[in-house]
């Protein structure tokens, strides 16, 4: 197969019901929705877990968030600065890196969350040709920050210095954007955009047009992020129609993980359970459109389940190299060309420690959670038929037996130890 460019626009904290090709009738998403309509779409696809810096750890590395780097936003034991940040080391090998090995150019602008500065997690040291956003994923907690990181240099932002709100940092960042794939419309080329919309603070330049709405002011504000959003990714897809590229560009669209509020005004997790940090489905289920004109099927709706390990043996599969042996991922190239898939009696992974360590695991229509227990891992596992729950309102571990034992059975050797993230035997981590 040829080498196409790759572009993957992750969203941080767009939630499942947040575009209207996926049910939200509230905010308009008609560039989203057009583009939903020519491409494949997904309704069952999984961030690699339920909040930021490990999810994001788990889509660069094709491994589940049980055997990254990254298990977590901070470390239990160690890391880097008070936060406690766990950068990538040398031994973490991304996506990036394998698509450089194969002649590609990386760009990456957005919030990377993997690094502090001088790091060996930083973008340009993890295969990035040029970087331009956020390292640390506190910083991004504001739109309006004193500086941001390009390559490995400090940018001053002027225009916010002293309290004033004059640079915007996600125009900027979009902006990079559209000149890296200017400047690399020859390809190949793999760009990422880990965006910082819709994620607090709620902070943008206009948000007037929902000045007539009987809503808070956070409220107005997220609605106009969502919009900026599908005003921005209708301007990359006409940008890729105007070089003529479009036909040889595989992107992807999607979420770190769920919406941070259920937003009742817009209803983000739709019919799901939970949100961001929760282990149950609007945590962990993301939206997911999949465009490449000529080879992805127009309009198709999947119900294949995959979540963000498998990226990266996609993109081996696509260019045609061999990925890294120890992969969870697998490759969906079959199902991305609209062919029969089978995966078989696969399990799909997930953990968080903050708050307590959790566990979630997807195993065909079953899912299966353990919330933070007074003693570890003794707290007995819910279980829930997505095939007939999917907002996972009944627990039905106590009939099916067998199935919680094979679960169990998996969950055994499921993961690895972590030095940052240890499990103290018989307590749960605070």
């Amino acid at each position: 197969m040829s080498s196409p460019n790759i572009i993957f626009i992750l969203c941080d904290d767009i939630g499942y019901g947040d575009l209207g090709c996926y049910g939200q009738k509230v905010i308009s998403t008609p560039r989203l929705d057009q583009l939903a309509a020519e491409s494949m779409r997904f309704t069952q696809c999984y961030t690699g877990t339920a909040i930021c810096a490990p999810s994001r750890c788990v889509l660069m590395t094709g491994l589940h968030n049980g055997h990254t780097r990254v298990r977590d936003n901070k470390g239990i034991v160690g890391g880097v600065s008070e936060e406690q940040r766990v950068p990538l080391e040398p031994e973490d090998f991304t996506v990036a890196e394998m698509l450089k090995g194969a002649g590609y150019t990386n760009g990456i602008t957005g919030k990377w969350g993997l690094a502090e500065p001088d790091t060996m997690g930083v973008p340009t040291r993890k295969g990035f040709d040029e970087w331009f956003g956020y390292l640390n994923q506190r910083k991004a907690h504001t739109y309006y920050p004193p500086y941001l990181w390009h390559n490995e240099e400090k940018v001053v932002l002027e225009g916010n210095q002293d309290g004033r709100q004059n640079d915007y940092s996600h125009d900027m960042i979009f902006d990079f954007a559209c000149d890296f794939i200017r400047d690399n419309s020859d390809g190949p080329f793999f760009l990422y955009l880990p965006w910082t919309l819709p994620h607090g603070g709620y902070e943008i330049p206009d948000a007037s047009a929902w000045d007539d709405e009987d809503w808070t002011d956070e409220e107005k504000v997220y609605a106009a992020m969502i919009t900026k959003i599908d005003t921005q990714v209708g301007q990359i897809v006409d940008l890729l129609r105007e070089l003529e590229i479009e036909d040889n560009t595989l992107l992807f669209f999607g979420s770190d993980h769920g919406a941070a509020r259920r937003w009742e005004a817009f209803d983000s997790c739709g019919s799901l359970r939970g949100q961001k940090g929760t282990m149950y489905e609007g945590g962990l289920r993301t939206p997911m459109i999949a465009h490449w004109p000529g080879r992805i099927p127009v309009g198709v709706v999947s119900n294949a389940v995959w979540n963000y390990a498998d990226f990266m043996p996609t993109v081996a599969d696509v260019i045609g190299i061999d990925p890294p042996d120890n992969m969870d991922g697998v490759s969906i190239l079959p199902t991305l060309l609209g062919e029969s898939q089978n995966f078989g009696d696969r399990f799909l992974y997930w953990e968080l420690h903050g708050g307590g360590f959790r566990q979630a695991v997807r195993w065909k229509d079953w899912k299966a959670v353990r919330n933070r227990s007074p003693k570890l891992l003794d707290e007995p596992l819910e279980l829930y038929d997505l095939s007939k729950d999917i907002g996972e309102e009944n627990d039905v571990a106590e009939q099916y037996p067998d199935v919680i034992a094979e679960i169990e059975n998996f969950l055994k050797t499921a993961r690895t130890d972590s030095p940052n993230w240890p499990l103290r035997a018989g307590k749960a981590q605070a």
